[in-house]
């Protein structure tokens, strides 16, 4: 009788020590997190609940701010311009994925095999992801110009007539979009190239014993395997794209005819020249909502094509 006191009390001493040790390592563990999860909660989740509050008000850069609960919501759903500007944030991200994306990808494969001075070429292709944007776009303005522009003035060279590339309402969104792959290629080039080296090379020579050529191979055996980079490089480029900005403020200003104004450069455009501070929050949580959308469907969609080694 006295061992089976003795063998509960044990059992109760060793479970009181558990769960002693895992309230400690509980503790250390948010100690350890607690200088991060600071600075998020007041420098992201405060302003983000601010913001969301701000949305539900009409609220002037000067002046008293009123609830108006989801009035600006209402409204940027029946104005025409947001219509407008959702068609040219959608045709800009239609235009921006695949091209980079496709790009990239054709870079790494060509960049992928240790051929000498391919290093410098790689560092040249990754040179305009850490160049600042304001200067690229500057830049390419330039170049883009009517008049002295670099680009017409080879078109004047071989004959082709001058084009008002960044005042054609046909011509600017094309602009911007080549403008910005440019931009960011390098970046996406970079992560297939890291994706490319996980492939395993018997896999390739296994397929030319059995007669695979180029294409099967990229086909049945690159693709697959680096199914996860091109989804995470996808998902990281349209979020991207959806948040354009500096390209469209310093090359076209959302003309001509509006044609380029997108959503980021509605919100700016609302917030920091008409001050309905309001409105432009609430514009910004619909493109939250957007975005946050639009990745759960890619996230759900992911297992019907995105290899998994299990």
């Amino acid at each position: 009788m006295s061992l089976d006191v003795n063998a509960k009390v044990n059992k109760k001493r060793d479970g009181l020590q558990k769960i002693t040790w895992i309230n400690q390592d509980t503790l250390s563990g948010w100690l350890f997190i607690s200088p991060m999860l600071l600075g998020f909660t007041i420098f992201m989740f405060i302003p983000i609940g601010f913001a969301f509050y701000m949305s539900l008000t009409d609220w002037p850069l000067l002046g008293q701010a009123e609830f108006v609960g989801t009035a600006n919501y209402q409204a940027i759903v029946q104005d025409p311009e947001f219509g407008q500007v959702m068609k040219n944030t959608i045709v800009f991200t239609a235009g921006l994925v695949p091209l980079n994306i496709a790009l990239a990808l054709s870079l790494a494969l060509l960049l992928r095999h240790p051929i000498p001075g391919m290093g410098i070429f790689r560092t040249i292709m990754f040179v305009p992801v850490v160049t600042s944007l304001v200067v690229w776009a500057i830049v390419w303005k330039y170049m883009f110009a009517t008049d002295f522009g670099f680009v017409n003035s080879i078109l004047a060279l071989i004959g082709i007539d001058q084009q008002a590339w960044l005042y054609n309402s046909s011509l600017a969104m094309p602009v911007v979009v080549i403008t910005s792959v440019l931009k960011n290629v390098g970046l996406n080039m970079v992560l297939f190239l890291a994706g490319l080296q996980m492939v395993p090379n018997n896999l390739y020579e296994a397929a030319r014993i059995d007669g695979a050529g180029r294409w099967r191979q990229f086909r049945n055996i690159t693709l697959p395997i680096i199914s996860p980079t091109i989804f995470l490089a996808t998902i990281i480029t349209i979020i991207g794209a959806m948040k354009i900005f500096a390209q469209i403020f310093v090359m076209t200003r959302g003309g001509p005819e509006n044609s380029t104004k997108v959503i980021v450069y509605y919100i700016w455009e609302k917030s920091f020249r008409l001050f309905e501070m309001g409105y432009a929050a609430a514009a910004a949580f619909i493109l939250f909502f957007i975005i946050f959308a639009f990745t759960l469907v890619q996230w759900s969609l992911r297992k019907r094509w995105v290899y998994n080694e299990d």
